[in-house]
Parts: C-alpha cells; structure tokens; sequence
C-alpha cells in the first residue's frame, strides 16, 4: 500500500491510497459452469441413485427433502447448500405433501469440494440462511441470465459463479481444488471409484475397457501416470486392505476370507499377501487380532 500526498502552497490538501492487486495465474484451471436448474416438488418422489463426473450444487431455497447417499438418507431443509463430489452416489427424494423446492448447479473442473470431515463421505451440507440474501442473488441472477441469453451470458455466469464460490468458501471453510478438465484424468478416476466399488468381483481389463470405451493398453498406462499403479495392482491392493480388516476384526478361516476379498484360492491369496506384507496371513492375525 502507498500514501500519496498533493501539496500546494498552503499545505497538503488531499492524501490518495494505493493498493497493489498480486497478479492472477490466469493458466490455473477455473471451475466451468455446466448447467443450473430450479425444481419443485409437492409430493414423494423416489428417483434412482445415480453419479456425475463432476460436481453439483444444490440449494434448497424453500420446504424440505431427503437427499440419498449410497442409499443412506441425509434431511435437508430451507436454505441448507450441499455439495456432492464426483462419482459420488446420489439422488434427492421428496416427502408426501411437503414442498421442496431447489436451485442446482453442474459444475466441472472441481476435483475436491468439501470440509475435511466430509472428505469421507462424499459430500458437504450446511445452512446458509444468515448468508441467504447473498448466495440467492448469484443463483438467480444466474438462472436469469441463463433463461435470457442476452449479450455474453456465458461470461457473466462464469464471472458470477466463480465470486459464488470463493463467497461459499469464505463463509463455511470449504475447501476448493480444482485441475484442468482432461478426460484420461477423468477416465481414471471413474476406473479407480469402479473398483473401489467392485473390488470384490472378477474385475480384468476387459471389464475396464467396456467401462471406459477405452483400449487396454491405454488404461494402463494412463492409470498408472494417474495413481502410480496398475489398475489390477490398485485392485489387489484393495483386496488386501479388506483382508487386513478381517483377519483382524473377525474369526472367520483364512480361506473364506480369501474367497470374500477376490481371490479364486488361497495360495494366490497368501502369495500376494506376503508379498505385500512381507508375512503370512495366519502371522498378521495373531499379530493384529482385536479379540
């Protein structure tokens, strides 16, 4: 910040201030607006669960719902702004007779929006209404330019969108990552949620070419650039992890859990579990048994 002074002959008679603005990385990826809608609803409704390869926003600006999380219900009221995250799980009910009124937002570039403690969960919810009158202005004045299309629209909802979230961050600590839209990124990490999902199931690289329309050798050698692993080791991997758990937490014979994690024999299964562990499955039992 700089004082600058005038001076005349009788002495200063104005002093301006100067604040210099830090420069902005305009190459840095910016969050893009894919669509916004309202929806009302009067009645109960169950629509199925479903996922996006980007963001959503919604905010309830009247009556009250359900919003579903891998079929777990969260109660969502007036003036409450959730956040989903990608490839999360999700859908919103109604409730017989109850207005629910909503405004959402698709929004694409944003690879991690939430409070740390939602980091596990998937999503982020929490009530606006001291910040209402702000948070409606953005969403509105989006909708209308939207519903208008007059001159530059896109522009303007880009600019207002991108204040919306900086105001949401300020107001409950939300974090915000963002990364350039790239589609082997986005590819990978439906890949990595597919398995993390099936993880238990015959999944090969057929199973993830079908998934992706994507070559196998592609897939590995993007997912490895993405997760340093091959997707069949990153699926091992999880196995193992669940493994660990039940042969810790659990009384249940080394081969049954072979079987429950993924592994077609228990031989393959101690085999790799070594590997991974540098002991036998028996050895980490009676080294980390709960019981």
């Amino acid at each position: 910040m700089k004082t600058l002074y005038n001076y005349t002959k009788r002495g200063v008679y104005m002093s301006t201030q100067r604040f210099q603005i830090d420069q902005v990385d305009f190459n840095k990826a910016r969050p893009k607006l894919l669509y916004i809608t309202e929806s009302k609803f009067d009645h109960e409704w169950n629509s199925t669960l479903h996922t996006h390869l980007y963001t959503e926003i919604f905010y309830v600006t009247k009556g009250h719902g359900l919003l579903s999380l891998d079929n777990k219900n969260y109660p969502v009221k007036e003036d409450d702004l959730v956040i989903v995250n990608p490839l999360i799980s999700h859908t919103e009910r109604g409730i017989e007779n109850v207005n629910f009124e909503y405004i959402v937002m698709g929004i694409e570039g944003v690879t991690y929006f939430s409070k740390e403690e939602d980091e596990e969960q998937g999503c982020s919810i929490a009530n606006y209404y001291e910040y209402k009158h702000e948070v409606l202005f953005y969403l509105k004045t989006i909708l209308f330019e939207v519903k208008t299309k007059d001159t530059e629209y896109q522009s303007l909802c880009q600019n207002l969108l991108e204040v919306l979230l900086i105001n949401l961050m300020r107001r409950a600590n939300i974090n915000l990552k963002s990364s350039p839209i790239n589609k082997a990124n986005k590819d990978c990490v439906l890949i990595e949620k597919y398995i993390d999902a099936h993880f238990k199931e015959d999944i090969t690289l057929d199973t993830l070419s079908e998934l992706t329309f994507l070559n196998k050798y592609h897939i590995v050698h993007a997912f490895k650039q993405y997760k340093g692993i091959s997707p069949i080791n990153y699926m091992i991997q999880k196995r193992l992890e669940e493994a660990k758990l039940l042969l810790s937490t659990t009384n249940l014979q080394i081969s049954e859990i072979a079987y429950i994690v993924g592994f077609t024999s228990q031989s393959y299964f101690a085999q790799a579990f070594k590997k991974a562990t540098l002991t036998s499955p028996l050895q980490y039992r009676k080294d980390n048994s709960h019981s």
